[in-house]
């Protein structure tokens, strides 16, 4: 299946085997950077480290069989699909022994991995699904309007309408008058034509709920256009575009693509600043992994900000849930904590299950010199 929404990796992320563990393996496939043979070469590779991981788990031998049987279904899996597959990336996750088993095709190119823990391995699908927005492009001129949905890389039709408004007419008269009806009457259809547009507009946000609007209309029909739009609209209205109606779809997506890339780091640059604002004058923020963690686990967390690939082994309570750095054992309940492979991962999931918003930072980044991770905080205990 797509990955298309959170909703999947919250189902994804509930799962979890008492007994046995899951094994995540995300694989680029984007045939534009690579050929078949290179990709069938780094699913070997991935194969090969895997293998070799598993004979130093100290685990025991029912668990090791699960997951050999995990990489043999993988290796069967992508071997026979991946010579027609067309997507950037692939995420499996497979857990054999409890008959789970899991595909998302990638819109963008993940970094490839194979990972054995007690969850399926998470965090590539949320850093993936956070670089996009899903954007309404509505193009207009005066007889003819069109909107186009994009999301993840791809565009859509939604509608296309045209409209009666009659064309610029030269008309003489007795001293003007009669010309000056006709733009009259020109005016009036115009105005009716952007009206209607514009509530199809809203109409199509009330539907989809789209992020951002991109607008491609003349300057001059723009004036009189934006005065119509809702306010919901207008906060939305992220850009404007070159493209008009009769453009094909392909030029749609890639102006819509090159403003979203730069409304994407412009938002990211911000979020760090504001991050960076905060922690100096000792406001509602926190930084580094220890402190991090220790916020999140006192609920004080509202919005987690982490470096995108980073990654930490840690330590996780099995009783209470809450992670470490390097705890030995867990300061509420005194039990043992157990290791986990990643515990960045790990405090992106407790985020989302507390309902806190994950931000993920493109590298370098002013985060990086704060231990590439933070969070903005409800309260401070």
């Amino acid at each position: 299946m797509k990955l298309l929404s959170r909703e999947q990796i919250e189902v994804l992320s509930k799962f979890k085997s008492e007994k046995f563990l899951t094994t995540s393996i995300y694989l680029c496939t984007d045939k534009s950077r690579l050929t078949k043979k290179e990709i069938a070469l780094s699913l070997k590779n991935l194969q090969s480290s895997g293998r070799a991981r598993l004979e130093t788990l100290d685990i025991g031998k029912e668990k090791k069989e699960s997951l050999s049987q995990d990489l043999e279904k993988i290796n069967i899996f992508c071997t026979q699909s991946l010579g027609s597959y067309n997507f950037a990336g692939v995420a499996i996750f497979s857990c054999n022994r409890q008959n789970f088993w899991q595909v998302f095709s990638l819109p963008h190119p993940p970094r490839n991995r194979i990972v054995f823990d007690i969850n399926p391995y998470v965090r590539p699908l949320v850093a993936i699904l956070g670089r996009y927005r899903r954007i309404c492009a509505f193009l207009i001129e005066r007889r003819e309007a069109k909107w186009y949905d994009i999301f993840m890389g791809e565009i859509s039709l939604l509608e296309t309408i045209s409209s009666d408004v009659p064309s610029k007419v030269r008309e003489g008269g007795w001293e003007g008058y009669e010309s000056k009806r006709i733009e009259r009457h020109i005016a009036a259809h115009l105005h009716d034509h952007l009206k209607k547009a514009s509530q199809l507009t809203f109409d199509f946000f009330k539907k989809n709920q789209f992020d951002w609007l991109f607008l491609g209309c003349k300057d001059e029909y723009y004036s009189e256009l934006e005065p119509l739009l809702h306010p919901y609209l207008k906060s939305r209205l992220k850009g404007r575009l070159k493209s008009m109606p009769g453009d094909s779809p392909d030029k749609v997506l890639k102006e819509s693509i090159a403003i979203e890339e730069k409304l994407k780091k412009d938002e990211e640059n911000a979020i760090v600043h504001n991050l960076v604002s905060e922690l100096e004058r000792g406001g509602l923020a926190i930084s580094g992994l220890r402190d991090t963690l220790k916020s999140l686990n006192g609920f004080e967390v509202q919005t987690l900000v982490v470096t995108h690939n980073f990654s930490k082994e840690g330590k996780i309570c099995p009783t209470c849930k809450f992670l470490f750095v390097d705890e030995p054992s867990c300061p509420s309940c005194k039990k043992k904590t157990e290791t986990v492979v990643d515990v960045i991962d790990e405090a992106i999931e407790v985020a989302m299950k507390k309902n806190c918003q994950v931000k993920h930072i493109t590298p370098p980044s002013k985060l990086d010199r704060y231990g590439k991770i933070g969070a903005f905080l409800r309260y401070k205990i």
